[in-house]
């Protein structure tokens, strides 16, 4: 567990930046050995100003109501390109399994169900099984979310954010393209060809989609530039515009919008039943294309960070400044090493006389402050993999559990779409109705706790799921735990004319894990994107978002150790591990970190007052707002590169 020397040491600012109102750095930090200190009634004077607020005291913060900020335009144009894109890739990647894993109907030569059949008729294409099916799958979902770190680097470092959008939406499309390609009659009758297409447009999709996760998130969070302040409502109630609350607001409508995409998606298992995949795979990639579009006409509205070269390298210099001479084979020895007092302490520039500042420190106190909180956020999301197992089974299993019940006409891909419309209506409940409540009761529902109730309401989708599959086997007509692929021969019929033969039970039963899992992203997921935000060195948030993304790629890599195991006789043991695994990480989770809500205020102020900057630029490149075209700016700073 940390302990406060984890913590930025308060130090005075009167050094550097003399003010006539008294700040919260004026008052030193109590050294405690638990890491749940009150950061506020502990450390801060009540009286002090928040520091980076408008004359708001830490009395005030605590005290009166909370509310969230206005949303500008620009947000809603970066909400849009997460729209169109998530559209582009839920409507391909949910119909993938069927592609894959079933045959070509009857009589079909595109996928298409012919109309006679569609009652309980399932389309497909290749004709390659469920582990085959899974594997692709899997290999997409950990290639797209490995992929984010080649777009966070370039972002930070080269292009900046809006370029790297531009460039790579391109790639993108590109890449949808080729899974159209792969769709065509002429490839489907080859599946060996279709299915080595279909390979080639997940890497070149995942390059290009990667690349825009690691960039879209940040970027919306970039446009609200607001600062926390006293608003009195006409009520006569005086409240805190807080840029916590309202970056907690936009992200979560920044979710609303992935699952907009989703719900826009539904169209894509009735377009692959009714005419084929080549079709199904066209429309939402001419969706796709409207994503440039929209980013060259909002490109002069857009708020910017520059990126700065050498950001990368000035984290690794910070730590490495901090653990020379204490590292230790002994991990024991080396807990014990970094967590002594004054640990950052020669990494930052107060620390040394005027005129004997090392040269590799090229960087403020600031900055220092941010890579801890850094290091502190992305233990935290070192936690959500566990999370991404249980959600990986609503993108293809539990549609193979939908495959073995009565369809009644219902394609058996559409039942994973109440997953996004959950979240949809759910989400604005949420921000809201829901939020403010515990708001106004003084309730401080924060990130921590939001993403362990996310642990336990996954875990009990999972159980669901488990219990449903076990009397999927009982009632299925074959009986060899396979219902999905149980069929029958019409009489007077053939093996050639053989139909679905399903469980009688109705296929919308199995809506328990996609509604429950939906609740569990409002309080994982979602979080993960917000967290990652506000945590982040102000000049390498996307890479820091694509680390938050990585954990997705973490959990695919899991999934792949469970192949063997990932078959449909073993469903009711795969639901049942992961609804055991949900909890104990959750309650896990709980015990490591609950002391970090206690900290979410202090830690969310760091970086937003006076600063001196970085070697090389002026301190406004990191302070100030710029637009788009003036990325410029950090592109000059590259501090030399020496031994510590």
């Amino acid at each position: 567990m940390a302990t406060i020397h984890d913590e930025p040491k308060v130090a005075p600012t009167t050094e550097v930046y003399p003010d006539e109102k008294k700040s919260a750095r004026d008052v030193d930090a109590v050294s405690v050995d638990n890491h749940g200190v009150d950061l506020i009634h502990d450390i801060y004077d009540p009286d002090a100003i928040v520091e980076g607020s408008i004359d708001v005291t830490y009395r005030e913060l605590e005290t009166l109501r909370h509310v969230a900020d206005k949303i500008n335009v620009s947000s809603f144009l970066v909400i849009f390109v997460e729209f169109a894109e998530r559209w582009s890739y839920y409507g391909t990647i949910n119909i993938w399994n069927n592609y894959m894993r079933a045959p070509l109907p009857a009589g079909s030569t595109t996928g298409a169900v012919p109309f006679a059949n569609r009652a309980n008729g399932i389309a497909g294409a290749l004709g390659k099984k469920q582990q085959i099916s899974f594997a692709i799958r899997t290999f997409n979902s950990f290639w797209f979310y490995v992929t984010p770190f080649l777009g966070g680097i370039i972002s930070d470092c080269y292009w900046g954010k809006y370029n790297t959008l531009m460039r790579f939406s391109i790639v993108y499309i590109i890449g949808h393209i080729v899974l159209v390609a792969s769709a065509t009659p002429a490839s489907i009758a080859n599946p060996d060809r279709a299915l080595g297409l279909l390979c080639l447009a997940v890497v070149i999709m995942g390059l290009g989609g990667g690349a825009i996760k690691s960039n879209v998130s940040p970027l919306i969070g970039e446009q609200y530039t607001g600062k926390m302040r006293k608003e009195t409502l006409k009520s006569g109630e005086v409240v805190v515009i807080s840029p916590s609350v309202t970056y907690q607001r936009i992200y979560n409508w920044f979710y609303a919008a992935i699952n907009w995409g989703s719900v826009g998606a539904i169209s894509a298992s009735f377009l692959a039943r009714d005419h084929g995949y080549w079709v199904a795979f066209l429309v939402p990639s001419a969706i796709l294309c409207l994503v440039p579009v929209v980013l060259a006409v909002g490109r002069k509205q857009y708020i910017v960070t520059p990126p700065r070269g050498s950001i990368l390298l000035e984290v690794l210099r910070v730590i490495t400044f901090c653990t020379a001479n204490k590292s230790s084979w002994n991990l024991v020895t080396f807990y014990k090493n970094v967590s002594t007092a004054g640990f950052w302490d020669p990494a930052k520039p107060s620390s040394y006389p005027k005129g004997q500042l090392p040269t590799a420190i090229t960087w403020d106190d600031e900055f220092v402050y941010e890579v801890i909180r850094t290091l502190k956020a992305c233990r935290v999301l070192l936690g959500l993999p566990f999370f991404y197992l249980a959600y990986s089974q609503i993108d293809g299993n539990l549609g193979t559990v939908a495959a073995g019940m009565t369809l009644n006409g219902t394609p058996n891909d559409l039942v994973q779409n109440l997953n996004p419309i959950c979240l949809v209506i759910g989400i604005p409940i949420m921000d809201m109705v829901v939020y403010p409540f515990l708001r106004k009761h003084k309730i401080n529902f924060t990130p921590i706790k939001r993403i362990t109730l996310g642990f336990f309401i996954a875990g009990l989708g999972m159980l669901y799921a488990a219990i449903l599959q076990k009397y999927i086997y009982e009632r299925s007509p074959c009986h060899d735990n396979l219902p999905s692929e149980c069929t029958r021969i019409p009489e007077g019929g053939t093996e050639d004319d053989a139909i679905p033969w399903p469980a009688p039970i109705n296929v919308w039963i199995v809506a328990g894990p996609y509604i429950l899992v939906a609740i569990a992203e409002m309080f994982t997921s979602l979080v993960a994107n917000e967290y990652a935000f506000t945590k982040a060195p102000k000049r390498m948030r996307s890479t820091v978002a694509a680390f938050a993304l990585f954990m997705n790629a973490l959990s695919s890599a899991i999934n792949f150790a469970l192949v063997s195991v990932n078959t449909e006789d073993k469903f009711i043991w795969l639901f049942g591990s992961f609804a055991v695994m949900s909890w104990v990480v959750g309650v896990i989770f709980w015990l490591i970190f609950r002391g970090f809500d206690k900290q979410e205020l202090r830690l969310n102020q760091i970086g937003t007052g006076k600063r001196a900057g970085f070697e090389g630029e002026t301190a406004d490149v990191t302070t100030d707002v710029h637009h788009h075209g003036e990325e410029k700016l950090g592109k000059s700073a590259n501090p030399q590169v020496g031994a510590v």
